[in-house]
């Protein structure tokens, strides 16, 4: 939602097509899983206004795809060639996921969008984000968020916040620190898929995690 308060902020979504773009034109696959928190939160929802967890997940999960469809729709108009799988059925507006399909769709260079998280309640985009990858068998889990790595503390509560340019999975566990959630950090470190958290919001960081440059925090094992 970029300086907003609700929705999509069209020069940030312009902006994520454009550093796209850039890595995949250099021959990179991309897969991308989007949240939905801009537009529906569905704990959020529970809690103030009654909704009961299972309605509201799946509201949340609705919200993905209107954010994955507008991603799409930017991503497209910079020439990227894109396909939008969903979790949950709608024809008309997505192909189903099929796990051999997505990774066609990779193999002939085209930017997949994973919308809808896993299709299921009580699992979150970092849930989906960690299954997808297990599935197309990727290399490393790219978590683009707000702040520019993982620190002891939250950097924007405690000023005296440690930021980790490496660290491993045991240390994450043992410090407990919040890095995703932990079910889809638990996936990872099962299946020996490194993550990077970095700051997707600064122009060109996409761009350098991919070139193997030091942005962000590699979590390891």
């Amino acid at each position: 939602m970029g300086e907003k308060q609700y929705g999509i902020d069209h020069d940030r979504l312009k902006q994520y097509a454009n550093e796209i773009k850039q890595i995949s034109d250099s021959g990179t696959q991309v897969a991308i899983v989007i949240g939905g928190g801009n537009i529906f939160r569905g704990i959020q929802a529970r809690d103030s206004e009654g909704f009961d967890r299972v309605q509201g997940d799946y509201m949340g999960m609705l919200a993905t795809v209107i954010n994955s469809m507008a991603l799409q729709s930017s991503l497209e108009n910079v020439q990227v060639q894109t396909r939008l799988l969903s979790a949950i059925k709608m024809e008309q507006i997505c192909e189903p996921f099929i796990r051999r399909r997505a990774i066609r769709h990779l193999e002939k260079n085209r930017v997949v969008i994973f919308g809808a998280g896993t299709g299921n309640p009580y699992f979150t985009t970092d849930t989906a984000a960690a299954l997808r990858a297990i599935e197309i068998e990727a290399d490393v889990i790219l978590k683009g968020t707000r702040v520019d790595g993982i620190y002891s503390a939250d950097p924007e509560k405690d000023k005296k916040a440690i930021k980790y340019d490496t660290i491993s999975f045991q240390e994450v566990y043992s410090k407990n620190l919040q890095v995703m959630d932990l079910t889809a950090f638990t996936l990872c470190n099962e299946n020996k898929i490194p993550i990077i958290v970095f700051d997707m919001n600064k122009p060109g960081n996409l761009k350098k995690v991919i070139e193997g440059k030091t942005i962000g925090t590699l979590v390891e094992f």
